[in-house]
């Protein structure tokens, strides 16, 4: 692709360096932006930087959040004795989306995968057995992407929790095995934490 200015070459491989975005697209937003007006896009980048710059993650549930805790957390009219365990941001997401669950989050930050050398250390699993350990939780919900990740994850956190007095469920298998959690359908996400299962290990 050839450029007539450099700024618009480097303001096109910005772009292309965001998820999805290729360089077509890259220089569609571009020449957009190039014609709107001047406030338009000063508004566009101070958003950008005000959420890059004042952000925070939730000290208590790892989500992302405007303040020292979110208000997913604050909010008394949630179910405060259910948690959903989820990989990260965008399943909170897409749970929420669904309507379906009214009860309190805890973000991993990810799944327990050897290849990519990520261990339960990695995660915010002992943060997890720190809030069940205060007595209010009764019910941890595993909606984890059915996965072997995801899986072995769910079977070592069930195992560290087997001794709280905490019921361990998880996800109904609507959303199919090697699926990603956050691209099943709102209908087929919704039903699954609504059908959820009690969680057994084998032997059990």
């Amino acid at each position: 692709m050839n450029f007539t200015s450099k700024l618009v070459q480097e303001s096109v491989e910005a772009f292309s360096s965001l998820p999805g975005i290729g360089k077509k697209s890259a220089l569609r937003l571009v020449l957009y932006l190039m014609n709107q007006p001047k406030d338009s896009t000063q508004e566009f980048t101070a958003a950008l930087l005000n959420m890059r710059e004042n952000i925070k993650t939730c000290s208590k549930c790892f989500n992302i959040s405007d303040t020292e805790i979110c208000g997913i957390c604050t909010d008394m009219r949630r179910e405060q004795s259910t948690i959903c365990i989820v990989e990260n941001i965008r399943d909170v997401m897409a749970i929420e989306d669904t309507g379906q669950f009214r009860g309190q989050y805890h973000v991993l930050g990810g799944v327990i995968s050897p290849i990519e050398g990520i261990g339960p250390a990695d995660l915010n699993i002992a943060s997890l057995e720190q809030r069940i350990q205060e007595g209010q939780i009764k019910e941890v919900i595993m909606a984890v992407s059915p996965t072997i990740e995801g899986d072995t994850t769910i079977f070592y956190i069930s195992k560290k929790l087997k001794d709280l007095n905490v019921k361990v469920s998880t996800i109904a298998r609507g959303v199919s095995f090697g699926g990603e959690l956050e691209y099943a359908d709102e209908i087929t996400l919704g039903r699954s934490i609504v059908a959820r299962v009690p969680y057994r290990t084998k032997g059990e």
